[in-house]
């Protein structure tokens, strides 16, 4: 569908959905990004009763067919229930749930400006505060996340995790690997048999983020503006997310800060520790990172395939495939140094 056709439909859909009169998009264009789902961004005129309101909203589209399938329902429920907690997160507006409307299921909801690209944040001297606040504001936002009532926002929708949320997503993601694979990979076959003889009790269930990571945040000079991309959000154990945030491929080369290229392990710790109330176990978030960078691998490896099996076809996918090494080998280091 071309993106003047796209626009056309979003504009009907916004209209039925608003109950406004009229609604005229401009500047509809497609964001940088965006892998596995299109994000594209535009300007709103809203038209009701002689008044017109003007918005930033944002698109977020499924491309086509997915090797492992998230739905947008379900993230447009868990981002509503965010928003309502306080969490940063873009307001969601309008759910398009079948593929009627704009050919893939989709949502819209609001535009928060700022940066995105964590090279940036990183090396920019403009960011040079961020890269202080950040560290802790994440820890407590996280902790906000981890005190959502998945009861009270109606998520029953998210399968409880069982007795043990760890060893659920390990055998979960083996049964992707064992169902995506081509080729072997030793490493991987270590890893899981490393991490199924090392399962960490689950003190606690919580709504788990999924895809906490430096790449997943809007941000300005002064830090967090917002967090994106909830559609693998769960029910587990919360130190999946810390985990997550310490896997080296969201550190974009800064490796002396485990935590994002931004900071330490240890003070991230004692940061979500205030923030939340609840110990931090250094022991299951080693286990947990250990099993962010067998899970990276597992995406890359199914990324690549929705490329290669002609789903999307896209560079960005098959080019995400090669980095299926950068994971076996941080996994054989991991494992040797425990």
């Amino acid at each position: 569908m071309e993106p003047q056709e796209i626009a056309l439909r979003l504009e009907e859909f916004i209209r039925a959905q608003g109950k406004y009169d009229r609604v005229t998009i401009e500047n509809f264009r497609r964001m940088a990004g965006g892998a596995s789902r299109e994000i594209w961004t535009f300007e709103a005129s809203l038209e009701r009763g002689g008044k017109t309101e003007q918005r930033g909203l944002v698109l977020r589209r499924d491309p086509g067919e997915h090797r492992i399938d998230t739905s947008r329902a379900a993230e447009f429920r868990v981002l509503r229930a965010a928003f309502e907690e306080g969490v940063p997160v873009p307001e969601v507006l309008w759910l398009g749930e079948d593929s009627t409307a704009l050919g893939a299921p989709f949502f819209v909801m609001q535009r928060i400006d700022g940066e995105t690209i964590a090279r940036r944040l990183l090396r920019d001297e403009e960011y040079a505060p961020a890269r202080k606040a950040m560290p802790g504001q994440l820890a407590e936002i996280l902790a906000r996340i981890h005190r959502i009532d998945a009861k009270k926002h109606r998520l029953d929708f998210l399968a409880e995790p069982g007795d043990n949320a760890a060893f659920t997503e390990v055998r979960r993601y083996e049964e992707n690997y064992r169902q995506l694979t081509l080729e072997p990979h030793p490493a991987f076959e270590l890893a899981f048999r490393w991490l199924l003889g090392r399962i960490p009790k689950t003190p606690r269930t919580a709504l788990v983020h999924g895809d906490y990571r430096i790449g997943n945040v809007i941000f300005g000079p002064e830090g967090v503006r917002s967090i994106l991309d909830w559609e693998l959000a769960h029910l587990g154990d919360p130190m999946e997310d810390v985990g997550w945030m310490c896997v080296r491929a969201w550190r974009f080369g800064n490796d002396r800060m485990a935590v994002g290229g931004l900071g330490t392990r240890e003070d991230f710790f004692a940061a979500y520790e205030k923030a939340s109330g609840f110990p931090v176990s250094p022991e299951a978030v080693r286990f947990w990172e250990v099993f962010g960078n067998l899970r990276w691998g597992i995406i890359t490896i199914s990324q690549s395939r929705t490329h290669l099996d002609g789903f999307v076809k896209s560079v960005e996918l098959a080019s995400i495939g090669r980095r299926t090494a950068e994971t076996e080998l941080e996994l054989l280091n991991l494992i040797e140094g425990v």
